[in-house]
């Protein structure tokens, strides 16, 4: 994240989760990350936002359960869900389920 301004100021990293095929609905886009970031002017900082299993996960009514079906998922990264600055996917090889527990 850089700051263009000649002033100090602030900018939130977003990262954003979608599942490209749920068996449930889902939004598009799950907002799973955010970090604060105060840049002095001119100043870039490196942001990490780490996902965990949950990241992925929706409950399962009928199971009870946190569940992250198999199949591919989108990652993206950016200022806000309209400034999307990077994006990859990953892939799930099969149905998890994932503690209550965080």
């Amino acid at each position: 994240m850089t700051n263009t301004g000649q002033r100090a100021g602030a900018g939130v990293a977003q990262v954003y989760v979608g599942a490209a095929r749920p068996k449930v609905p889902r939004p598009p886009r799950e907002l799973k990350g955010f970090a604060r970031v105060d840049l002095a002017p001119g100043e870039t900082k490196h942001v990490t936002l780490a996902l965990e299993p949950r990241s992925f996960a929706y409950y399962d009514v009928k199971a009870k359960d946190w569940r992250i079906d198999a199949g591919q998922y989108s990652i993206e990264l950016g200022d806000s869900v309209e400034q999307i600055e990077s994006r990859t996917t990953v892939n799930i090889g099969s149905t998890l389920h994932v503690s209550a527990a965080r």
